[in-house]
């Protein structure tokens, strides 16, 4: 559900009423919310402000952006500012001192080099799954139905070797035990590039996640991978332990998991994490 805040008003002759059996009443506040504490005495939390920056991979650019402007319409005072690129690209940066606030990869490989180097606030939180598809030019002129009709179709978009949706287009790949020259192969920097190598007719086909090929519409077809060749990716998303604002990073975060922030996902093509 949608983070809200909620005002707590309560009449003079109430909190008398309250009092005089033994309860406590919350404070009256146009900025604040009451609540119990562990020991039972009122407390007050103060509306969320301030500004949080997201690298998050590239291939979760429209869910997050949806995400982002729901969050920042319960929340005015907050500033969401994302970065989407490969995990591997972004995973990089923030090794080498990339100022973010919350890490959201595409795989759980690039997430472990941060966890790893002490830079991830708890354990990642697994929010997402996602799976491969071949897309094709419209009206799939090549006839593709299969990957192994990729290795002599002509040129071939894939990701790079270091973004995870390369590595998990190789593994797909080998597990149908297929081999496309290296010659016909172009490289897209991320999924969102390596689909519009397909989009724009620099390539006949291309392996993305099946996210991008909802999200690119009427611009490509796509063509089912078979369970048994697919591969499902598994999408962390984790809080930095050098965020600027920790408490608004937590907030994203745990809005992503909620029921309001996975059906954005899931309206969008994800699978709901296992």
């Amino acid at each position: 559900m949608h983070l809200r805040r909620s005002l707590l008003a309560v009449a003079a002759g109430t909190a008398l009423l309250l009092a005089a059996c033994g309860s406590s009443s919350g404070s009256e506040g146009a900025t604040t919310t009451a609540a119990s504490g562990a020991d039972g005495a009122a407390t007050t939390e103060a509306p969320l402000e301030g500004e949080i920056t997201v690298s998050a991979a590239a291939s979760l650019t429209e869910a997050f952006t949806e995400a982002g402007d729901d969050f920042d319409a319960d929340h005015p005072g907050t500033t969401i500012t994302f970065t989407f690129d490969s995990s591997g690209t972004l995973s990089r940066q923030i090794l080498d001192g990339a100022p973010v606030d919350v890490f959201a990869s595409a795989d759980e490989e690039n997430m472990a080099k941060l966890t790893d180097a002490d830079l991830v606030e708890g354990d990642p939180t697994a929010f997402a799954e996602n799976q491969l598809t071949i897309v094709t030019k419209p009206g799939n002129p090549e006839g593709i139905e299969s990957l192994a009709d990729l290795a002599d179709a002509g040129v071939i978009s894939l990701c790079g070797e270091d973004a995870p949706c390369g590595a998990f287009a190789a593994q797909a790949l080998g597990q149908a035990d297929v081999t496309i020259p290296e010659r016909s192969v172009t490289r897209g920097q991320n999924a969102k590039a390596t689909l519009t190598a397909v989009s724009e007719g620099d390539a006949v086909a291309g392996i993305v996640y099946v996210t991008d090929a909802l999200a690119a519409g009427d611009a490509v077809d796509a063509v089912e991978i078979p369970a048994e060749d697919n591969v499902t990716a598994t999408y962390p998303v984790a809080v930095l332990t050098d965020a600027q604002d920790a408490a608004l990073a937590r907030a994203f975060v745990a809005f992503i998991s909620s029921d309001d922030g996975q059906a954005i996902l899931q309206d969008r093509g994800f699978l709901p994490p296992t």
